[in-house]
């Protein structure tokens, strides 16, 4: 009994962690409001952001965080996905993640050309990274449910075992 508590909280708190990452989603993409207009360096905490190219900061961030919010959002829904077509996500995932690099590279001079080639050594590690975490989390998830069916079993076996034993007395 107290593993099945365990398992039904690890269940809600990765749930939640989605939840609370798909909901701040709108914040990552609207976050570039808070760079001031037309700076070309900009210090936030510890961190100094560049233009990387850009006429300013604020754009720069406007095109990283726009690319980002869809990788993110992708890469959620690959992980989460229980369906048979979940493998397509990984084409518009790589498609937002050969952009991202392109914001990324000063060297680019547009953004949504970034050549297919260059992006290889970026783009796989990282499709492969997700493919080994979705096949772990996969393997981990039907392990709770078998878990999950096996205890339903043995409290419904259990509960006709009382019964019968209440008759036979």
């Amino acid at each position: 009994m107290r593993f099945q508590i365990t398992d039904k909280k690890t269940k809600l708190i990765s749930g939640v962690i989605v939840i609370i990452v798909l909901a701040m989603t709108p914040l990552l993409f609207y976050l570039y409001k808070i760079v001031p207009k037309g700076t070309t360096s900009w210090q936030f905490l510890t961190f100094t952001m560049e233009t990387k190219g850009f006429r300013s900061v604020q754009i720069f961030i406007h095109a990283f965080f726009t690319k980002f919010t869809f990788v993110l959002s992708f890469s959620v829904w690959f992980l989460t996905c229980k369906h048979w077509w979940k493998w397509v996500l990984l084409i518009p995932l790589t498609m937002f993640l050969f952009q991202l690099t392109g914001v990324v590279n000063q060297n680019i001079e547009y953004i949504d050309e970034y050549d297919f080639w260059y992006s290889l050594p970026v783009t796989i590690p990282v499709l492969v990274f997700l493919i080994i975490l979705r096949n772990r989390l996969k393997f981990y998830n039907d392990a709770l449910d078998l878990k999950e069916q096996l205890d339903k079993e043995i409290l419904e076996l259990k509960k006709e075992n009382l019964i019968e034993q209440n008759n036979i007395s």
